[in-house]
């Protein structure tokens, strides 16, 4: 039976990478796709997830929920990805009339299957801190959250001290941690072990699917600004990492620890603090990924995109 799944995501090119793998695999019944502003605004993350579900044109389609217009996002990344978070594309979208808000349908998805549902949190978590404020008991009601972002044993992305996703909404993520969900933490040093290379492009050349065109459209700017902007010859993507631990979590290799986000530092605002002292007074409250088979997770990634699933 197919793993029941919610993206909550900010697309950005890696979100929409995932969104690839999630929708086309039919392992996964994604139930929903829910925007949160982040690597773009809220409204442009709200437009860019019902672009990419109408271009993708899965099977099954998801419902679609809306970001909070008043999102608190300390920062963004449309230096990288560009105003439109897809690096440029020009993909056409007919606006729908009757949209939902992301709180909404995530609590509405969860509740229809109690303990089922697995939701990857592909940026910041403020669409889940809001859930739970609102509705606490729905926090044992979700089977599994991954949340992607956060370090272990390397540095921030946005600041020395924190990655990105944790950055933007610190208060929101503390409020995640905390909550009594079973969640995996995919740190940014685990999740940047794998990086897609210019090689995807050649494949992707004679894939006719609609996905295929859909990457055709995006990774090559993808490409380019990665290297320009960060210096690095190829790109990682977190969110797609995330798709496939889903499917294959025997890939990981995860610790568990008690976590916690710094909210008031100023130099360490969103750093993710492990308790890894031994005789740690609090009991741990998540999974952290600590390593990863690298090439296993890229292979699979490969296969997804190129429409060849094992």
């Amino acid at each position: 039976m197919a793993r029941k799944v919610i993206l909550d995501v900010d697309p950005g090119v890696a979100d929409a990478l995932a969104m690839c793998l999630a929708l086309g695999d039919p392992r996964l019944d994604v139930l929903a796709v829910t925007a949160t502003g982040g690597n773009v605004r809220p409204a442009q993350a709200s437009r860019n997830v019902q672009t990419l579900v109408e271009q993708l044109d899965p099977a099954r389609s998801p419902r679609i929920g809306v970001a909070d217009l008043e999102q608190p996002l300390r920062t963004d990344r449309r230096q990288l990805y560009h105003d439109d978070g897809l690096c440029g594309a020009q993909l056409g979208v007919a606006e729908l009339h009757h949209r939902h808000p992301s709180v909404k349908v995530l609590a509405d998805a969860i509740r229809s299957a109690p303990g089922e549902v697995t939701i990857i949190a592909g940026g910041p978590l403020s669409n889940l801190a809001m859930l739970l404020q609102r509705d606490p008991d729905l926090a044992t009601q979700i089977g599994h959250l991954i949340i992607v972002g956060g370090t272990f044993s390397g540095p921030g992305d946005v600041t020395a001290a924190a990655e990105f996703n944790m950055y933007c909404d610190a208060e929101a993520a503390q409020a995640v941690f905390q909550a009594p969900t079973t969640k995996t933490l995919l740190p940014l040093c685990a999740t940047s072990q794998v990086v897609l290379d210019y090689a995807l492009l050649d494949q992707l050349a004679e894939n006719s699917s609609s996905s295929g065109s859909v990457l055709r459209a995006i990774l090559p700017p993808a490409f380019r600004a990665f290297r320009q902007r960060l210096g690095l010859e190829g790109m990682i993507a977190p969110e797609a990492v995330a798709v496939v631990a889903t499917l294959h979590p025997e890939l990981l290799e995860t610790q568990r620890y008690y976590g916690d986000v710094e909210t008031q530092g100023g130099v360490t605002h969103g750093a993710t603090v492990l308790d890894r002292r031994r005789l740690a007074p609090v009991q741990p409250n998540l999974d952290v990924a600590v390593q990863i088979d690298a090439a296993a997770t890229m292979d699979c990634i490969l296969r997804g995109l190129l429409g060849q699933l094992a």
